[in-house]
């Protein structure tokens, strides 16, 4: 910083300044002089000795159960977006569902002197949670954490499922197998669950199942191709990870999509295009979700302190040819 300040021929608080928050205090002449001499010297500022110095690191965690899983590629994407434009930095860890690899993230997050924490896991380690949220803001994304008083971001779950169930009855089918990940306690899937049983059971029409993935699946969806009909056949998958292993049996078992059977996909995918005359899916609005729990925990960071907040997003229908519609 003094090489910088002496070649621009300002003080080192000037170039502190231009390179922190302050560089609006500033003129648009000084700015453009200490510019030039960072670019003529390759200056790069150590943001780690910043943040210490400061007490502050502009660091955000985010812990996500499973980094393969498209979803939380997607909502990861909106959160670093958002952090990128206020100036954080985004520090991922991935628990890859094991408790043990989600306490030692918890604690080398904590070692990093994170500022907020975003949590998409199944939050096992309540204890270490709690602890951590007695000293920094935390936000849940898609799935609630019992007795963690922290705002929540995802998808209405019961409005998604009912706006699936809408579409397959008015579309002619009447016998729905759902197919879903293995409910594991995940706050998500089992509203899903739950909101499937709830709609079969208010619409006489139509008869209703639920599967999950896993080594049984093909011969569970053989079963019910086999079953004496209650009408048109069709199912609903919870989310992509089942629409993946769904479509992969179905192609094993001969099954001619979508003529034998249709399919409403919870998750929009970029693939879903691509296979028979398309996918009809629920899409989650995966970007906004990111960014909005980034934009409550930014509120938290900046002293809100406001009753525990719910945001709970609209699924947009995308009609394809899975679910066309049957006489």
């Amino acid at each position: 910083m003094n090489d910088v300040a002496d070649l621009a021929g300002v003080s080192k608080a000037s170039v502190s300044r231009f390179i922190g928050e302050d560089r609006q205090l500033l003129s648009q002449a000084i700015a453009q002089r200490i510019e030039q001499a960072i670019d003529t010297l390759g200056y790069r500022p150590n943001q780690m000795a910043r943040g210490l110095k400061r007490g502050r690191t502009r660091l955000i965690g985010m812990l996500v159960a499973d980094i393969r899983n498209p979803y939380s590629i997607a909502v990861m994407h909106g959160v670093e977006t958002a952090c990128r434009k206020h100036g954080y930095s985004l520090v991922v860890c991935n628990t890859d569902r094991d408790d043990e690899q989600e306490r030692l993230h918890l604690a080398a997050l904590r070692s990093y002197n994170i500022e907020g924490l975003i949590v998409n896991t199944l939050g096992h380690h309540l204890d270490e949670l709690r602890e951590l949220h007695e000293e920094l803001p935390m936000v849940l994304v898609d799935r609630k954490v019992d007795q963690l008083q922290s705002d929540l971001v995802g998808l209405n779950n019961v409005a998604a499922v009912n706006q699936a169930l809408d579409h397959l009855q008015e579309q002619g089918f009447g016998d729905i197998l759902m197919v879903t990940e293995p409910q594991d306690g995940t706050s998500s899937r089992i509203e899903r669950v739950e909101a499937f049983k709830a709609g079969i059971a208010q619409r006489p029409n139509l008869r209703g199942q639920v599967r999950e993935t896993g080594e049984q699946l093909r011969e569970q969806l053989r079963e019910f191709l086999a079953q004496r009909s209650h009408g048109h056949k069709a199912l609903f998958t919870a989310n992509g990870v089942a629409t993946l292993s769904t479509t992969r049996q179905l192609h094993e078992l001969g099954c001619r999509l979508f003529d034998d059977i249709g399919l409403i996909a919870l998750d929009e995918l970029d693939w879903y295009p691509l296979v028979g005359s398309g996918i009809t899916s629920l899409a989650q609005p995966t970007h906004d979700i990111g960014v909005t729990a980034f934009q409550c925990l930014l509120d938290r960071l900046r002293g809100d302190q406001e009753p525990v907040r719910l945001y709970d997003f609209p699924a947009q229908l995308i009609v394809r040819g899975s679910t066309r519609q049957r006489p």
